[in-house]
C-alpha cells in the first residue's frame, strides 16, 4: 500500500457524504479506497450516533444506509386517479334555519371548470385568493342570494359516483361559522369518513365557503355569488383531490 493511500485513508474519515461520494468518482483507485465501510460508517455515527453502539446486524451496508437516508426522500408522484370529474356531481343544500335557499345538482365537470368571469366589485382579496395555486372547485352561484350573518346557516353536501352508482357524503348539515374577512369568504367544514381500507387516514377536512360581496356592511349581509370547495388539509391539486374523493366511503 502506497504512502498516498494512507494519505487518503487519514482524510476519507473527515469528509462529508457529498465529497465522500465525489472522491469515489475521481479514479479507480479512489474509488476502492472510498468505497470502504468503515468511511461510510463514521458518516453514520456522526448522523446517526446509536446506531453505530453495536455491530452492525442491518441488512445493508453502512454506506447503503448513509445514502438512502441521509436527506428527505424525494415526494414520488403520482399515479394517475382512477376517478374523473366526468364520473362525478356533486349535491349541494343550504338552509336557513328552516328554509331551502339554495339547492342544486352540480355535474362534476362544472365544478372543476370553476367560475370563469367574477362580477364587477369583486374585492382585491378575492382575486388573490382565487389566483393562488392551491387548487380549489367553484361554482357561479346563479341567481346570487343573500344571507345575513346573524342567520343561522347550514349545508350539506353529497357525492355520487356515476360510474358505480355509490353515493359519499362530504360535508353534513355543518354550519356556516367562519369568517374570512381578507377573502371575502362564508366558511364551513366536516371532517371526512374513508373507506375501512384506508384506515390510517384520518383529521382530513373538506371545506366549503360562500364568495361573497358585502350588500350592507351596517345590517351584516352579504351577497353571494359563488361557492367554493376544497380539501386544503390534504390536497393542493386536482389529481391528489380526484385520490381523496377516490378513498372516501362511498356506499
Amino acid at each position: 500500500m502506497s504512502s498516498f493511500d494512507e494519505v487518503l485513508k487519514a482524510v476519507f474519515p473527515f469528509l462529508d457524504g457529498t465529497d465522500l461520494a465525489s472522491c469515489m468518482a475521481v479514479c479507480k483507485q479512489w474509488r476502492e479506497i472510498a468505497k470502504d465501510d468503515y468511511f461510510w460508517k463514521c458518516l453514520c455515527a456522526r448522523r446517526w450516533p446509536s446506531i453505530c453502539k453495536r455491530p452492525n446486524t442491518f441488512r445493508v451496508t453502512y454506506y447503503k444506509l448513509y445514502q438512502t437516508f441521509h436527506r428527505r426522500q424525494q415526494r414520488q408522484a403520482l399515479l394517475p386517479p382512477r376517478l374523473c370529474f366526468e364520473d362525478l356531481e356533486f349535491f349541494i343544500d343550504m338552509w336557513t334555519e328552516d328554509n331551502l335557499i339554495f339547492s342544486e345538482v352540480v355535474p362534476g365537470p362544472v365544478l372543476e371548470a370553476g367560475i370563469k368571469n367574477l362580477p364587477p366589485g369583486v374585492s382585491e382579496g378575492i382575486r388573490l385568493h382565487l389566483d393562488c395555486p392551491q387548487y380549489k372547485m367553484t361554482l357561479p352561484v346563479e341567481p346570487r342570494f343573500t344571507v345575513a350573518f346573524s342567520q343561522n346557516l347550514t349545508v350539506s353536501v353529497l357525492a355520487r359516483r356515476k360510474d358505480s352508482d355509490r353515493v359519499a357524503c362530504i360535508i353534513n348539515n355543518s354550519d356556516f361559522s367562519y369568517t374570512d374577512r381578507t377573502s371575502n369568504r362564508f366558511m364551513a367544514y366536516e371532517y371526512l369518513d374513508f373507506s375501512p381500507l384506508y384506515p390510517f387516514i384520518s383529521n382530513t377536512r373538506a371545506w366549503i365557503s360562500l364568495l361573497f360581496m358585502d350588500k350592507d356592511q351596517n345590517e351584516g349581509v352579504i351577497d353571494v355569488f359563488g361557492i367554493e370547495v376544497d380539501f386544503c388539509d390534504a390536497a393542493n391539486s386536482k389529481e391528489e383531490v380526484l385520490w381523496l374523493l377516490d378513498m372516501l366511503d362511498w356506499k
